[in-house]
């Protein structure tokens, strides 16, 4: 959201050049696990240097730059691992990091404005939140075990026999629509005194949420479903 150009990223362009345009790149990194201290490298040398394919890291790249689209194409059972490892550590950021910040800014409203209407969106809140815990404890104990445990049986020998691509299809749910309802609650139906810098804090933190959000449910299902399912498909035709 920091974002002020729109580049197109590509193997040979310097690392550190795209933070300054996109601060964004930073949470990228911290989900990736990697170093922010790059010196002068490019993308394609931080890639080599980390065992990243490249293509797979220039795609997520890509998406926090705001091109939504991926071509997982290029992308194979090998970057599996990296993939989960990713949206694990987002899991983290959202749970560990963002969620709290939100609730803590709520009740800095709700301190200056106890009202009905502030009480009923902290209700909101929390019961979101509760909903979203438990759709991202269910991925990372059952659904990515499973992932996992389709090309390395020994990773995770506890995983679900019960799981299968379809079936987290269904349960999968956009857990970002909500935010949609609390970003029009406090710009266009609460009235609120003393309030100003507050809600910019809050609104600004929505929208770092929501865009990370976005970006993380791109990559589930443009990139680790299309994956999975071809990975099963496989093992059935051993079968």
């Amino acid at each position: 959201m920091y974002q002020i150009k729109r580049t197109f990223i590509k193997p040979e362009m310097k690392i550190t050049d795209l933070f300054f345009e996109n601060p964004s790149l930073l949470l990228m990194m911290e989900h990736f696990d990697l170093n922010f201290i790059l010196n002068n490298k490019t993308v394609e040398e931080v890639c080599r240097d980390n065992n990243i394919n490249k293509e797979l890291f220039i795609s997520i790249a890509n998406l926090y730059n705001g091109f939504l689209q991926v071509n997982e194409s290029n992308l194979g059972i090998d970057d599996l691992n990296l993939i989960i490892k990713f949206l694990r550590n987002s899991h983290q950021y959202y749970i560990n990091e963002k969620y709290p910040e939100i609730s803590s800014l709520i009740d800095l409203v709700h301190q200056e404005n106890d009202t009905p209407e502030i009480k009923l969106v902290k209700k909101f809140v929390r019961e979101y939140f509760e909903d979203v815990a438990e759709h991202l404890d269910y991925e990372d104990k059952t659904v990515f075990p499973y992932f996992l445990s389709l090309v390395s049986p020994e990773a995770e020998k506890k995983s679900a026999t019960n799981v299968s691509v379809k079936i987290y299809s269904e349960h999968h749910s956009d857990i970002e629509s909500k935010l949609d309802e609390i970003k029009n609650l406090l710009l266009k139906h609460i009235t609120l005194k003393n309030d100003r810098k507050l809600r910019r804090k809050l609104l600004l933190c929505i929208l770092e949420l929501e865009n990370d959000l976005q970006i993380h449910s791109i990559i589930e299902e443009k990139v680790l479903m299309p994956l999975i399912s071809k990975v099963e498909l496989h093992h059935l035709n051993e079968k």
